[in-house]
């Protein structure tokens, strides 16, 4: 294997493994907040409060929408999507930083 199919194969083993910490991390955020709720609930419910108070109340939907936005910017991470510093930012940087290092250097010769 010559070293560019290795890097390749680096550079797809590490996407796999920001998929599989994403998905981890969003099946953990489903099942736990499930069983927070769940509890939330139940208490609500035991303290005489209806089904629907109880699953509208902000401590009941307060976990799953701070941990979701967590949740959003992995997922914007892993699926490479950044509206401000995307690809073609990244791209100008990297031109941009070359000619000030080929510069550099042509001063000096």
């Amino acid at each position: 294997m010559d070293y560019n199919n290795f890097e390749k194969k680096e550079r797809a083993k590490k996407r796999v493994e920001e998929l599989k910490g994403f998905y981890i991390h969003f099946m953990v955020y489903v099942l736990v907040n499930i069983m927070i709720s769940t509890v939330i609930i139940v208490s609500h419910m035991h303290n005489g409060d209806s089904f629907l108070e109880s699953i509208w109340d902000f401590g009941t939907i307060s976990t799953w929408i701070f941990w979701g936005i967590g949740i959003f910017f992995h997922g914007m991470k892993v699926f490479s999507f950044n509206p401000f510093l995307g690809r073609d930012w990244e791209e100008r940087q990297l031109k941009k930083y070359m000619e000030e290092d080929k510069k550099q250097a042509e001063k000096y010769k």
